[in-house]
């Protein structure tokens, strides 16, 4: 199985229960588990900012998924939980991101890997280093390339 950390987030309706109920969700993705979760944090918006606070954490899960099933996987959650796009960085009950896959580096058209900004939000490191520093570390090397 592969290991994979996943990033999320939400800002309307009730963010701590959608965050848990994504969890759920995630947990019982087929050929995958979820192993470590970190603490739910309550952060500031990055890039849109005239919108409510977001609460962010981040989880591990093993997974004989593949990324991009894996991807598909978390979009399917998104959606079934009510998730609509309508604009980039706007408010959102739930937002579920890849941010890393094993130690996989990869750009295709709908997935880049690791997650190319996820060295420079602190609301995705931060709950990140609690379950994964390493991971951290990882992210911040391949950023300074």
């Amino acid at each position: 199985m592969a290991t994979a950390w996943l990033a999320l987030g939400g800002n309307i309706g009730d963010p701590a229960a959608q965050l848990e109920e994504a969890v759920r969700r995630l947990d019982m993705l087929p050929y995958t588990r979820l192993t470590k979760r970190s603490s739910v944090s309550v952060t500031k918006p990055w890039g849109k900012t005239d919108q409510n606070d977001f609460h962010n954490m981040a989880i591990e899960v093993e997974t004989d998924l593949s990324p991009l099933a894996l991807m598909e996987a978390c979009l399917t959650v998104e959606s079934d939980m009510g998730r609509t796009r309508i604009e980039v960085w706007g408010p959102r009950n739930i937002d579920i991101d890849i941010i890393a896959y094993e130690r996989v580096e990869m750009i295709s058209d709908t997935l880049t890997l690791p997650h190319p900004h996820a060295h420079e939000r602190d609301f995705v490191l931060d709950p990140l280093g609690e379950i994964a520093p390493e991971v951290v570390d990882w992210l911040k090397q391949v950023a300074a390339r």
